[in-house]
């Protein structure tokens, strides 16, 4: 057995399907399934049920996977931790984001620490709430820059930024037309009105749904993005209101920006660098949060 069959076997497991997971692992689709076979015959149990159309992980499959992937997490700490001992400083960082934080944040941050480490690759993935939660989970991702609350109770959080959430409204609103830009407004005076939100599996959207909730009342969602700016840009054009974490406020005015106005109580949701519950976070995990606190401490608005 070999450390590449335990990596061919979660691929398949995560993707499944053949085609894409040995485009995945950059080697030709016969080759996967001849190692495939030929790990399953050293083993003698069936870890796939292939069908036509579908590639299904069988029960000993479950159990090979999900102790592959803890052999294979240990390896690479392994490697790390020996990487950082001799004090090497490249290799490479695979760091979660959620679309507004890529949008918004890393394009602050990223040049900053590429500046700082010039040879610490860093792959971006940019994913929902959920999947960034289950790929951190199963190692797929080295740290995930998520909002809180998290589900996964197998991931740790470490609180990053504090970001008050704003009122965004159409410049013609009634409410933004007779408030000044220091005027607060109650949450549950807003019942009546249309949202727009992010599309389900946006941490923004359930921080959406619970400052409603909080207030006593349900949101009338009438439009979904997955786009922060494209949700900015319909309340601009008088689609409904919304509410918008501060930092993504579009800047200038003008009749494709909305109105901003405070929130009463200051609500705020928090980002997090999230990463597995006991695995090793390397120096160059270490060195990319102790930029982002740096760059954020000095971008984010007061």
């Amino acid at each position: 057995m070999e450390l590449r069959q335990l990596q061919y076997a979660l691929q398949i497991a995560i993707d499944k399907n053949f085609s894409r997971a040995a485009e995945k692992l950059h080697i030709a689709q016969p080759s996967l399934s001849q190692q495939l076979s030929k790990l399953e015959k050293e083993i003698g149990v069936l870890l796939f049920q292939r069908t036509t159309n579908s590639v299904e992980v069988t029960h000993a499959g479950s159990l090979f996977v999900e102790k592959a992937q803890a052999i294979l997490d240990m390896v690479e700490q392994l490697k790390r931790e020996m990487e950082d001992i001799s004090q090497m400083r490249k290799g490479k960082l695979v760091v979660g984001s959620l679309p507004i934080t890529g949008a918004h944040v890393l394009p602050l941050v990223l040049p900053v620490f590429q500046a700082r480490y010039p040879e610490i690759e860093i792959n971006l993935v940019e994913e929902t709430s959920a999947n960034l939660e289950h790929l951190t989970g199963i190692g797929q991702v080295d740290i995930s820059l998520l909002s809180i609350p998290l589900f996964d109770e197998t991931l740790a959080a470490e609180p990053i930024i504090e970001e008050e959430i704003v009122l965004a409204l159409p410049p013609s609103h009634p409410l933004a037309l007779r408030s000044e830009p220091s005027e607060s407004f109650d949450v549950a005076s807003l019942q009546s009105e249309p949202f727009i939100a992010l599309k389900k599996g946006q941490g923004f959207r359930q921080i959406t749904l619970e400052l409603c909730h909080q207030a006593g009342f349900s949101p009338n969602i009438v439009f979904e993005s997955s786009n922060i700016d494209t949700v900015q840009a319909l309340v601009a054009a008088g689609m409904g209101i919304s509410f918008i974490p501060r930092m993504v406020r579009r800047r200038g005015g003008g009749e494709l920006s909305p109105v901003y106005r405070p929130l009463a109580g200051r609500p705020t949701r928090t980002l997090v660098i999230a990463s597995r519950k006991g695995r090793y976070l390397s120096k160059a995990v270490e060195a990319f949060i102790e930029t982002f606190r740096d760059v954020m401490k000095e971008a984010t608005p007061q």
